[in-house]
C-alpha cells in the first residue's frame, strides 16, 4: 500500500546542524507533495517556530497540516484552523511548577503566545528556546498564570542538572503526563492524551487514510509515539540508537539529507 502521509520532525532531522534545509530535501518535499503526498512537520516546536519552514518548503499553502507542540496542537497551515488543540489547567501547572522549585530545576510553560516563565532570573534555555522558535518571553508569577492556555510545560536546565531531576520524578508523575526528552536541556511535559502518535492517528483518519499508509521520520524520544503509531518508521543514521531498535529503515544523516534519500526510496515512485 502506497504512503500518502509523511511526519516529519525538524531538529535533527528535516534541518542541518546548521538548522538549513538542504536543496535535496527541498526538492524531495515538492515531488512528493505533485505526487499527492502529505508531507506534515511534527514538531515539539509551537507553531511561531515552524512558520518560516512552512513557507520555505511551501507547505503553508491550502490543504497542508502542522503538527506542533508534540502534538498538543495540529492545525491547517494556510488558514490556522484547529484540528486538534489540547491545552492542559490551572492545576497541572501548580503542580508542576511546585514539583520544579523542589527538584531545584528551570521550568518555564508554552502557550500559542509566548513563553511563560516564574523566574525572575530568566534561565539561558529559556532564552535560546525563544530564539529557537521566535516567541516573546514574559515573566509571571505562578498566581498570574491562571487564565493562561498552556500547551506544554518544560523543565529546562544544564543537562546534569535536569537528569538529577528526571531522577527524582516520581512514577505517578509518568501515569498522569506524558513526558519525552527531547534535548539533553529539555523534558518537556503534556497531557497524557498528546503525543505525535496520537496527532498523526487523528490527522489520518479526518484524511481517510490507515496507518498503513503513513510513515514517520524522526530521530529522537519524542519521536517514538508516532514512529511506533505509523505503518512506517525511518529513524535517521543520526538518531538515537534505541529508536532505530524500532525502525522499519534507517535513512542518512540529517547534514546528508536524510529526509530526501527516505521520500525517493520509500515514497515516491
Amino acid at each position: 500500500m502506497s504512503i500518502k502521509l509523511v511526519a516529519v520532525d525538524i531538529d535533527g532531522t528535516l534541518i542541518t546542524d546548521q538548522r538549513q534545509i538542504t536543496p535535496e530535501v527541498f526538492e524531495a518535499v515538492q515531488d512528493a507533495k505533485k505526487q499527492g503526498v502529505k508531507v506534515v512537520i511534527a514538531t515539539g516546536r509551537p507553531i511561531a517556530g515552524v512558520k518560516q519552514l512552512l513557507n520555505d518548503l511551501k507547505l503553508d499553502e491550502p490543504g497542508n497540516y502542522v503538527i506542533t507542540f508534540n502534538g498538543g496542537l495540529v492545525q491547517e497551515t494556510s488558514s490556522g484552523q484547529d484540528i486538534i488543540s489540547e491545552t492542559m489547567s490551572y492545576d497541572d501547572y501548580m503542580e508542576i511548577e511546585l514539583l520544579g522549585r523542589k527538584l531545584g530545576v528551570h521550568m518555564h510553560a508554552i502557550t500559542k503566545d509566548g513563553i511563560y516563565t516564574a523566574n525572575r532570573n530568566i534561565g539561558k534555555y529559556t532564552v535560546h528556546e525563544s530564539n529557537l522558535v521566535n516567541m516573546p518571553i514574559f515573566y509571571r508569577t505562578a498566581e498570574e498564570m491562571a487564565d493562561k492556555a498552556i500547551v506544554k510545560i518544560m523543565f529546562i536546565d544544564e543537562p546534569e542538572i535536569l537528569d538529577a531531576a528526571i531522577a527524582k520524578l516520581p512514577k505517578a508523575f509518568y501515569e498522569k503526563y506524558n513526558v519525552v526528552k527531547s534535548a539533553p536541556f529539555y523534558l518537556e511535559i503534556l497531557n497524557k492524551t498528546v503525543s505525535k502518535g496520537e496527532a498523526i492517528k487523528h490527522l489520518a483518519e479526518k484524511l481517510d487514510l490507515t496507518l498503513d499508509q503513513t510513515m514517520a521520520i524522526g530521530d529522537e524520544e519524542n519521536d517514538r509515539a508516532m514512529l511506533e503509531i505509523v505503518g512506517t518508521p525511518v529513524v535517521m543514521a543520526n538518531g538515537n540508537p534505541k529508536l532505530k531498535e524500532i525502525a522499519k529503515y534507517i535513512t542518512k544523516s540529517n547534514n546528508d539529507s536524510g529526509v530526501a534519500h527516505a521520500l525517493r526510496e520509500w515514497v515516491l515512485d
